[in-house]
């Protein structure tokens, strides 16, 4: 089947307090983008990528690949207003129909070989697969007085990206409204009445989002992740 991917950087990351969005900081020597570009083409070379950028932002990034010499085929496309307006923009631009597509934050570098292509064989097989881990920490529900309960963090995991899906099915599901209960494409796919599948995904797999991520990225480009 055909494969392709959807990565999506549409954010301004204004929790990295900085005048840069966190997708164009360097670890390692280049941009936070690079290396997730570089994840999936190292995995296959074949899988058909899509950047997902605010349009303001093309620029930047034309400049950053001519910095870096970064010659990964890619096509990027302009993000929407939300997440869930950006990752349609990016099906949208699908060159097929048929096969199948992982939807993943640009700000995910160390996303497994492993864990991208078990999601696209389980989608491949089920529909879906949505990369997820497990607790480490004890869990508490706390309620709109502030009285927490208790939680058995056996039965919760921690959901990551990517998220793959067939492409016919996640192009229908996204055909909708948009909704606040929207938080990630697997609800969206859910909203259709479709169970999604779960896979396990890997622990270094952060979402840079704060300064101490960076210098976690860092730590762990030089453990070779």
């Amino acid at each position: 089947m055909k494969k392709a991917a959807v990565l999506v950087a549409g954010g301004k990351g204004s929790r990295m307090g900085g005048p840069v969005s966190k997708q164009y900081l360097p670890i390692g020597g280049k941009p936070v983008l690079m290396h997730t570009l570089q994840r999936f083409h190292d995995t296959d070379p074949a899988i058909f990528l899509i950047l997902v950028l605010p349009e303001p932002d093309f620029l930047i990034w034309e400049k950053l690949c001519s910095q870096h010499q970064f010659s990964i085929p890619h096509q990027v496309i302009g993000g929407g207003s939300s997440r869930f307006q950006s990752v349609r923009n990016g099906l949208d631009a699908l060159p097929f129909e048929k096969g199948l597509v992982a939807i993943h934050d640009g700000v995910r570098p160390f996303v497994s070989s492993e864990v991208i292509l078990a999601s696209f064989a389980e989608a491949a097989n089920s529909g879906s697969a949505i990369a997820v881990v497990p607790l480490k920490d004890s869990i508490r529900k706390v309620d709109t007085g502030g009285l927490s309960t208790f939680q058995e963090r056996q039965y919760f995991r921690l959901v990551q990206t990517p998220q793959t899906f067939q492409i016919r099915k996640i192009k229908k599901a996204f055909q909708v409204e948009e909704l606040s209960e929207f938080t990630d494409d697997a609800t969206v796919y859910e909203y259709q009445g479709w169970q999604v599948s779960l896979i396990p995904g890997n622990p270094e797999n952060i979402k840079i989002t704060t300064p101490e991520d960076l210098d976690y990225a860092d730590y762990l480009l030089s453990r070779g992740e």
